[in-house]
C-alpha cells in the first residue's frame, strides 16, 4: 500500500489549496478513505473522510462549509479541497486507508496559513 500526498503549501488566510492523494496497492474503490491532520504540539485528528462509493462523507465541525473530499476512484485518488483557510488550519495533512482495520498513512504534506 502507498499513499502520497501532494498540494500543499503555504497560503494567505482567506485562501485555498486542493490536497490530493495519490493510492496504490490495493484495490482504491473498495475502502473508506480519509484525510487528518496534525498541528505542532496536537494530537492527529480527523479532517474529513469518504466510503468507497462516495456516498457518505463526514467532517470535522472545525471544516465544515469549508472542506470537500471526494474521490475518483477511476484514478485512485482522493481529494480536499479547503476553502477559507484559517491559520488554525495549519498543520500537515495526511492521508489514510483503512485497509481490513488497519490504518495507512501516506507521508504527509504540510498545509500553512500566514499573511
Amino acid at each position: 500500500v502507498q499513499l502520497v500526498e501532494s498540494g500543499g503549501g503555504l497560503v494567505q488566510p482567506g485562501g485555498s489549496l486542493r490536497l490530493s492523494c495519490e493510492a496504490s496497492g490495493f484495490t482504491f474503490s473498495n475502502y473508506l478513505m480519509s484525510w487528518y491532520r496534525q498541528a505542532p504540539g496536537k494530537e492527529r485528528e480527523l479532517v474529513a473522510a469518504i466510503i468507497s462509493a462516495g456516498g457518505l462523507i463526514r467532517y470535522a465541525d472545525s471544516v465544515k462549509g469549508r472542506f470537500t473530499i471526494s474521490r475518483d476512484n477511476a484514478k485512485n485518488t482522493v481529494y480536499l479541497q479547503m476553502t477559507s483557510l484559517k491559520p488554525e488550519d495549519t498543520a500537515v495533512y495526511y492521508c489514510n486507508a483503512l485497509i481490513v482495520n488497519r490504518d495507512y498513512w501516506g507521508q504527509g504534506t504540510q498545509v500553512t496559513v500566514s499573511s
